[in-house]
């Protein structure tokens, strides 16, 4: 009779600390992050030009590089740049470029299907 009465009062206090308010915070629920492939153009400045910024890009950022097109002059660089991996990789590649001085700025497809 005792220890049942022990166990009662022990499954009473562990109830009580259950609902007890807790100072934790509640972690949010994460999102996924699913892998993407994103067309972009970056325009060079020219103290950039000979800078081998997508070779470091590759090597920095978890992200798989592919040179659409591309055209370089003393002046100015373009590069129509595809790039795969996962969302928070590429938006942080992304912004590496952005705080490097390249311009960066989504390529427009148009596609007619027949």
């Amino acid at each position: 009779m005792r220890s049942v009465l022990f166990l009662q009062l022990r499954a009473v206090e562990l109830l009580k600390e259950d609902m007890a308010p807790t100072n934790k915070k509640r972690s949010k629920p994460t999102r996924p992050d699913p892998p993407q492939q994103t067309r972009l153009w970056l325009m060079y400045p020219p103290r950039l030009i000979k800078e081998p910024l997508l070779w470091k890009l590759g090597h920095k950022f978890p992200v798989i590089t592919n040179i659409r097109q591309a055209s370089v002059t003393d002046e100015i660089g373009i590069v129509s740049l595809e790039l795969d991996g996962k969302r928070s990789a590429i938006n942080a590649a992304i912004k590496w470029l952005e705080k490097l001085g390249v311009s960066v700025e989504p390529v427009e497809i148009n596609v007619i299907e027949s």
